[in-house]
């Protein structure tokens, strides 16, 4: 299933967020190059933006859609397309910053180490990415793929679609512990108010429930929805004020170069 700008951008405010923290964390007073890493549709490069307004800053990203929505929102800026798993700035810069696109690559320990190569002495590589996989928003998609009532459930008898879960915190410090003068590594629990349900869905379709809604097709997506709705309705009841209180944990990551 392609990504959508629009649909990822439902819930901006919840998805800035953690953008904005990361941040926070870059210890970086100045920066004259900069490159936001899986920019999607530049939300996140609006900040870079902010806060460093006399910087060169480029946008990368690999999918088209994400790309037009960010050309669209900072038209003055350059943003390119290209795969994270082999891209390297084409000169050394001072901050690659990487909100919530590293989870998807498998090797990215790998990629992050290659990356420290293309910083600056004393620039920094500034990471966000979800950790979430053990909560019930992630088990109810495996939980609705294997349900055996559903037409689609026969095709993935004994088969996941989950990423693969993150690295203790420890195996990315060693990691780049050599290349680094400095690696802070911390973990935030976002607690997201949602009105109801259908909230909740509607944020991860635009994510994490891409790989299920893509498996299943387009003949079965709306009833995968529907079921997947219903565990969600059950796993995130309604607080006093009738909103769902949706759980979302993330992990940060900043490296400073040697």
């Amino acid at each position: 299933m392609a990504w959508s700008a629009a649909q990822y951008l439902k819930f901006e405010d919840e998805r800035t967020q953690p953008a904005r923290d990361l941040l926070d964390g870059v210890p970086l007073d100045t920066v004259a190059r900069a490159v936001d890493l899986g920019c999607g549709p530049g939300n996140s490069t609006e900040l870079l933006v902010a806060r460093y307004p006399d910087a060169a800053i480029t946008g990368v990203d690999s999918d088209d859609n994400m790309l037009t929505a960010a050309r669209k929102r900072l038209p003055a800026l350059t943003f390119e397309q290209a795969d994270l798993a082999s891209w390297m700035p084409p000169q050394p810069v001072d901050l690659l910053f990487a909100n919530a696109v590293f989870q998807w690559l498998p090797n990215h320990l790998d990629v992050m180490d290659r990356l420290m190569d293309g910083l600056n002495p004393g620039g920094v590589l500034a990471v966000q990415m979800p950790n979430n996989l053990g909560e019930a928003s992630h088990l109810m998609m495996e939980e609705t793929l294997h349900d055996g009532d559903r037409p689609w459930a026969l095709a993935f008898a004994g088969k996941s679609l989950r990423r693969r879960a993150l690295p203790d915190p420890e195996v990315y410090r060693d990691r780049l512990a050599p290349k680094s003068r400095d690696v802070k590594v911390w973990r935030t629990v976002y607690r997201h108010p949602m009105a109801d349900a259908a909230a909740i869905v509607a944020m991860v379709q635009s994510t994490g429930l891409r790989p299920y809604l893509a498996a299943v097709g387009e003949e079965h997506a709306a009833e995968f929805l529907e079921a997947y709705q219903a565990r969600i309705d059950k796993a995130y009841p309604p607080q006093a004020d009738g909103t769902r209180l949706f759980l979302f944990p993330r992990f940060f990551l900043v490296a400073r170069k040697e």
